[in-house]
């Protein structure tokens, strides 16, 4: 074997990362291979690499049986007793059949095998690495894109970002660096693939893990998510710590940790509310902006009837009824909102026997949103 193959043999494993039980075995597969092949042989061999000597040779393997019928794969106890007599039936007899010119012969098969090996091998690493990183977020460079997809360079593979996946406010240009959302890592026989998303929620939860200290240490838990890329989302944040806020936390000092990520989605708008197990206050925060004056709940159909002041509906509703919308994805609470006065001429409101909800009003420095009127 030589030196050049071994120095390149060197190269793939500390460049490449490939370890050298996996260079060794397709390399001899590949000899295997090209020994079949080159010299019609049907032989049961098996090939015995030695990378630091730089020697190989071809071990023809034969079982020992008392009658022979095929001299190619059998040998004989007594043929097998000449080259030890310890041999008897049933054990395994290796015999050297090296040809002399077997490394000019098998030289271009063994390569083109090496190297099919040892693509398969780095798409393996690579799928190993990205699967780990499905569910999270990268920051990709924009190569190219065509009518389907932008594909993006995510350093050591490119990932696909389809149409769906594109935010509608967003204009993607070649060399953009872009944070990306990895929704899933597929093998494929080409490679591995990679699909990215702008549009998740999930981008929208792992910005807010990098942005907020709170968040990445767990003080501060990100519950839900409700999102509507490009244009608005909720999101609802608790903490089990009295001494910290968890929407000042996710705001910021003057709101700089928020408008960095509103920043990041290019002006999409953030509503940031306090998680409650109850869902009259839940749902009464989700459908920030808005005041509420009570919450109505019925636990068998999952459903909330909401009160808003008369002058407060459509502000509630949202426009094309997107805060409702939201609110509902955030809660999980189907949500019916009516005005102060259809309520009360319904009968519905106010309840004798129950809470009003007084809601204080977050900072407008914590919502980054516009009223909807």
């Amino acid at each position: 074997m030589s030196s050049e193959l071994l120095d390149a043999l060197h190269v793939l494993e500390h460049d490449k990362g490939i370890s050298r039980d996996v260079i060794i075995e397709a390399i001899e597969a590949a000899l295997v291979s090209a020994y079949k092949r080159n010299f019609n042989q049907a032989q049961n061999v098996r090939v015995d690499l030695n990378l630091d000597k730089g020697t190989m040779h071809v071990l023809a393997r034969k079982d020992v049986v008392d009658q022979v019928f095929d001299s190619r794969l059998e040998i004989s106890v007594e043929e097998a007793h000449k080259i030890n007599a310890a041999f008897k039936v049933g054990d395994i007899v290796e015999l050297e059949v090296t040809p002399k010119d077997f490394g000019r012969i098998a030289a271009q098969t063994a390569k083109q095998v090496v190297t099919q090996r040892v693509r398969e091998a780095e798409r393996g690493i690579i799928y190993d690495e990205f699967i780990d990183r499905e569910d999270d977020i990268m920051t990709g460079i924009v190569e190219r894109q065509d009518s389907r997809f932008i594909y993006v360079n995510l350093g050591k593979i490119e990932a696909i970002l389809s149409q769906n996946e594109q935010m509608p406010n967003e204009t993607y240009r070649a060399h953009d660096r872009i944070k990306v959302y990895l929704t899933k890592v597929e093998k494929t026989t080409k490679g591995p693939q990679i699909y990215v998303s702008r549009t998740h929620p999930g981008l929208l939860k792992r910005l807010f893990e990098m942005e907020v200290p709170e968040i990445y240490e767990g003080i501060v838990e990100i519950k839900s998510v409700a999102r509507e890329a490009g244009d608005r989302s909720k999101i609802s944040v608790y903490t089990e710590n009295p001494e910290v806020d968890p929407v000042g936390s996710c705001v910021g000092p003057k709101g700089a940790r928020v408008q960095a990520i509103v920043n990041e989605l290019k002006g999409e708008k953030i509503d940031i509310v306090e998680w409650s197990a109850d869902p009259f206050t839940f749902v009464a925060n989700a459908l920030s902006p808005s005041k509420v004056l009570d919450v109505i709940v019925n636990e068998e159909e999952q459903a909330t009837t909401v009160v808003v002041p008369d002058y407060q509906l459509s502000l509630a509703i949202g426009k094309r009824g997107q805060n409702a919308r939201l609110a509902a994805k955030l809660t999980g609470w189907k949500i019916d909102i009516k005005s102060e006065t259809v309520a009360t001429e319904a009968g519905i409101y106010p309840r004798p026997d129950g809470p009003i909800i007084e809601r204080v009003d977050i900072d407008m420095a914590n919502e980054i949103a516009d009223d909807e009127e």
